[in-house]
């Protein structure tokens, strides 16, 4: 029997996650990893973490109605409700596919953007400042992906799925596979079967960021030096977005599944 334009769009999914997953496994240190391990104060990764943590409070309880003012809401559903409404009538594979070349492409100028603010604040030593703009362009990025396949991103359920995509998509080995396992149970489900309180997953999120950034961001501190840690922003930037692109598009397919579209 023919497999049908949505099993096939999944089988095609499922190989693009199998694919980020085993890239993003194993990261071998750098040289510069190793020669900067025992020269980061020990108090550094807390602060960190705490100030991820109270950027994220700061945005969600200030800043999301300040990030949607950056795009046009109502082209982005528009373009969402056009779309799927060229998939439900013709329901091809060239349809399907511009979904995800339209969400692909949402992040790479806010990308840019990233790089240049953190090598900009690199230059000048402004590890904190940084820490709020990195943030907010992660979340505007991912407000727009979510959008354009279709979602909201303003409740605490998507602000929760959104923050355990923020926290796998920086994370290797068994926590990002056992990340994934969630966030696709999750998915599965429904996002209410999500128990966590929205305090928990800011948390995780900021431990996992803070994690992932203590060295570049202890360079970044450094006048003039730290326009090396400035440019791990554009990194963890793209890789974030890559990340958010694969879940809604999984989360996309699998209510198309449940719709019952062929």
């Amino acid at each position: 029997m023919a497999k049908t334009v949505l099993q096939k769009e999944i089988e095609r999914h499922r190989r693009a996650e199998r694919r980020f997953l085993k890239k993003q496994f194993y990261k071998e240190p750098t040289k510069l990893d190793l020669f900067l391990a025992d020269k980061v104060p020990e108090k550094l990764e807390s602060t960190l973490n705490a100030a991820f943590a109270k950027a994220f409070h700061l945005i969600f309880s200030k800043g999301t109605w300040l990030i949607s003012k950056t795009y046009s809401e109502d082209k982005l559903v528009e373009e969402f409700e056009l779309a799927a409404e060229e998939l439900e009538i013709l329901g091809g594979s060239k349809q399907m596919r511009r979904f995800k070349r339209r969400a692909a492409v949402t992040g790479t100028a806010h990308t840019l953007v990233s790089a240049v603010a953190g090598l900009t604040m690199g230059i000048f030593g402004g590890m904190l400042p940084d820490i709020v703009l990195f943030n907010a362009l992660v979340l505007r990025n991912i407000y727009k992906i979510a959008m354009k396949y279709g979602y909201s991103y303003d409740t605490d359920e998507e602000r929760k799925f959104i923050l355990r995509i923020i926290a796998a998509a920086i994370s290797d080995g068994d926590e990002l596979i056992q990340a994934n396992k969630e966030i696709n149970h999750i998915i599965r489900t429904d996002l209410s079967s999500d128990t966590s309180s929205l305090d928990e997953r800011i948390n995780e999120a900021a431990m996992a960021l803070a994690k992932a950034l203590l060295l570049m961001k202890f360079l970044q501190n450094i006048p003039v030096i730290g326009v090396v840690g400035g440019a791990s922003d554009f990194i963890y930037m793209e890789r974030i977005s890559d990340y958010a692109v694969l879940k809604y598009q999984r989360r996309f397919l699998v209510d198309q599944l449940r719709s019952g579209t062929k």
